[in-house]
């Protein structure tokens, strides 16, 4: 299996970084503007369970970016698929 890498894949890595940062940076932002999670208030028991939750999902944006960025998430996603559905694609 090839993979080929383009600047479309890095751009958009790029604004997923980007995306990602503003995130984890302007938590206590969006906590003001959007309110809390009441997921993330019952199961990460924290002070601060929905800006804890925001931090997250922008650090797993940042990770995501990265990997488009290097050309790494296609390959991951399709190990991944294969590992937990192969069996039931077979």
């Amino acid at each position: 299996m090839g993979y080929s890498w383009t600047i479309g894949q890095f751009l958009s890595g790029i604004v997923a970084i980007a995306i990602g940062f503003l995130l984890v940076w302007k938590a206590d932002w969006l906590l003001k503007n959007f309110g809390t999670i009441p997921f993330a208030e019952k199961y990460l028991q924290t002070e601060g369970g929905s800006r804890l939750f925001y931090k997250l999902i922008g650090i797993l944006i940042i990770i995501g970016g990265m990997m488009s960025a290097t050309g790494l998430l296609s390959p991951t996603i399709e190990w991944a698929v294969e590992r937990f559905f192969g069996r039931l694609i077979r």
